[in-house]
């Protein structure tokens, strides 16, 4: 592969280009797969018919970022703690669940139990699908 913003080859795993210190796929003057000057505007390479854009980009992640969900010890101590008022719910963005935990005392503890249970053995998500974060 090679960085869009220098043309230099750079690993297919690399986060930074070590030539210009670009993260490689952020450029828009070479082709990353056969390092030919292309135009900004491009979508394709025209040397080697190469694909220069993707329909959806993804964004470079810092390494704060790569981590998703919310924390594990953070849900579990909460739910241990306040669990009958659903308050591990309302941290993991689940607020309707969480307000009917609330109304109910967590389904009389029976519900604060099963979500206790789920979060030890790693089978809890947050309200995006995430698991929680060790």
């Amino acid at each position: 592969m090679h960085c869009r913003n220098c043309g230099n080859e750079v690993s297919d795993q690399a986060i930074m280009c070590v030539a210009c210190g670009v993260p490689p796929k952020n450029g828009s003057k070479f082709c990353h797969s056969c390092s030919a000057t292309t135009d900004e505007n491009a979508e394709i390479c025209l040397k080697c018919g190469v694909a220069l854009k993707s329909k959806s980009p993804k964004p470079i992640e810092s390494s704060s970022e790569k981590a998703e969900g919310k924390d594990w010890i953070i849900t579990l101590i909460l739910c241990w703690l306040l669990g009958t008022f659903g308050i591990h719910r309302f941290y993991t963005g689940h607020i309707g669940i969480g307000v009917i935990q609330l109304l109910t005392f967590g389904g009389c503890g029976i519900w604060t139990l099963v979500d206790l249970v789920m979060i030890v053995t790693s089978k809890f998500k947050d309200s995006d699908g995430n698991l929680l974060v060790k």
